[in-house]
């Protein structure tokens, strides 16, 4: 349900962008049981549906008041229809037959609001267990089958197949289909004659540009210095001028975030053009949103702070298992956050999304690893999520966004004879290149962006950058689950395994024992 009401927002943005056409007119149709409207995130999305005014949406509420364990009635007795229609929506309710339904769905169309169609059904209808939640979960038994049948005066053989029925059905979708495509055809074609000069291919590169991303276009000063989130925000910018594909918002903390496209307007009711969706406090919502807005032709993101990245888990999921496009951009990457306190201080959070298979996470160190990380999000075109930190640090010397495409690759010392490898991502590089200067030993630091792209590379390069029988650290201001395959010993981890605390960052790092004297002393004596 939560998903269907992105795919509606996309066909709003749609129809906006051809908005001189009736090339994009279609609705979207979810049918939605009792169980779907038990879950908060179906309330989540259908109240910025009603906000938003998405009146492409159509719900049809299968309401057979059994869920998997009986009957409803212990579990969900409110009134779904009030609940609809304090939202916004128009709201029906039907019998469950054909003219009366397809009469409310002409209704719906023509009521200029998101629609709730109630209609009221028999589970197992016919079966002789009707009503009742053993025929939610499991199939008919044999004597149920055959006696189901009778009912109906089919023939009880094993399989069968009404082939007047089939064929009347065929027809009835090819005649239809027929003349609406053969209509569309040709508002289509003289679309692309007044627009595009009888140019397809114009047409279609909206729906298929690649965006190519040049370190020239973003010149700065050595000195630079800035947090990865203020970083991300310039890329972000100068990415969505350069496509409209690229579309989405954030749950209540853009302005956090900094993820708000400047100049790009706000989405609303009033104004489908717009760039920035406001998800409002909906991070559960909002990661379904994303994936149908992607299942549509975009390539949106979705922010929030990593903290509240656990919301979100089953839509990433999700995301990852479609392998549909969606960026999602986390900010406040660890106990750095400091005044937040722990309820937003993560650490697990980057073990958490690093598990899900087909899906790539990215923690860059500088503005450098920033662009890198586009880069390779605009190429790949998978599921990703970007964590970036509030705090500021420096351009390195050595960080390169052509190689954040390898997942990780040397940023200090890269001859051959050294004595030890420290692995660090985000907003330690830097430290640990500190670190490594300091030590005055031949000690090389790897900044690495993606594990998942890493791990990726093939072995000769894997071991080229991290040479076997060299001793390896691993600084990262999270869970250390999930380092361990890059290291011999859990001494060689430098991670942060315990809540966090409220007070000033460099207060609550030092508290926890991760601020750069105590990491640089652990190193030293591993050494």
């Amino acid at each position: 349900l939560a998903s269907a009401v992105g795919m509606a927002i996309a066909a709003k943005k749609l129809q906006a962008k051809f908005n001189e056409t009736n090339l994009i007119d279609y609705y979207t149709y979810v049918l939605c049981s009792d169980g779907d409207l038990m879950e908060g995130v179906s309330y989540e999305a259908c109240s910025l549906a009603g906000t938003l005014n998405l009146n492409n949406l159509i719900i049809l509420y299968d309401a057979n008041k059994v869920s998997l364990d009986g009957s409803i009635s212990k579990t969900f007795t409110e009134d779904v229809c009030e609940r609809f229609d304090a939202m916004g929506f128009y709201v029906t309710s039907v019998k469950n037959k054909e003219n009366d339904i397809n009469k409310a769905i002409l209704r719906a169309q023509k009521s200029g609001l998101p629609s709730f169609i109630k209609v009221d059904t028999i589970i197992g209808e016919g079966s002789l267990f009707e009503g009742t939640n053993a025929v939610h979960g499991k199939p008919l038994g044999f004597d149920d089958v055959i006696q189901l049948k009778n009912k109906l005066g089919i023939p009880t053989t094993d399989f069968y197949i009404d082939e007047k029925s089939i064929q009347n059905f065929r027809n009835i979708v090819m005649e239809r289909s027929k003349t609406k495509y053969i209509n569309w055809k040709k508002e289509y074609d003289n679309y692309i004659l007044s627009r595009f000069h009888n140019d397809e291919e114009l047409f279609l590169n909206f729906f298929d540009r690649d965006i190519e991303i040049k370190d020239s276009e973003f010149p700065f000063a050595n000195e630079l210095e800035e947090s990865t989130c203020d970083s991300n925000f310039k890329v972000l910018n100068y990415l969505a001028s350069n496509s409209d594909l690229l579309f989405g918002g954030s749950a209540d903390l853009a302005s956090s975030c900094k993820t708000y496209i400047t100049g790009g307007e706000d989405f609303s009711k009033n104004n489908y053009h717009g760039r920035n969706i406001f998800f409002g406090v909906r991070e559960g919502a909002m990661g379904f949103i994303l994936n149908g807005i992607a299942a549509t032709c975009y390539m949106p993101y979705g922010s929030t702070f990593l903290s509240f990245a656990d919301y979100m888990k089953p839509a990433i999921r999700m995301s990852a298992l479609m392998d549909l496009p969606v960026t999602y951009i986390f900010s406040h990457d660890g106990v750095g956050s400091g005044y937040d306190g722990p309820t937003h201080e993560a650490f697990e959070n980057l073990a958490m999304l690093r598990c899900i298979p087909n899906f790539t996470v990215y923690r860059p160190a500088d503005f450098n690893e920033v662009l890198g990380v586009w880069n390779a999000i605009l190429t790949l075109k998978k599921p990703s999520a970007i964590v970036l930190s509030r705090s500021k640090v420096k351009v390195l010397e050595n960080t390169d966004f052509t190689k954040v495409r390898f997942g990780g690759y040397t940023v200090y010392n890269d001859r051959e004879d050294i004595d030890a490898v420290i692995i660090a991502t985000g907003t330690e590089v830097s430290m640990c290149v500190e670190i490594a200067r300091e030590l005055d030993k031949r000690v090389r630091v790897v900044s690495m962006p993606s594990l998942e792209l890493f791990l990726k590379q093939p072995k000769e390069y894997r071991n080229k950058i991290l040479p076997l029988g060299i001793k390896t650290f691993f600084v990262e201001a999270s869970s250390k689950f999930g380092l361990r395959d890059f290291v011999t010993n859990d001494k060689y981890l430098i991670t942060i395994d315990s809540f966090g605390y409220s007070g000033k960052p460099e207060d609550v790092l030092k508290k926890l024992k991760f601020n750069k004297d105590v990491i640089k002393d652990r190193i030293e004596k591993n050494l």
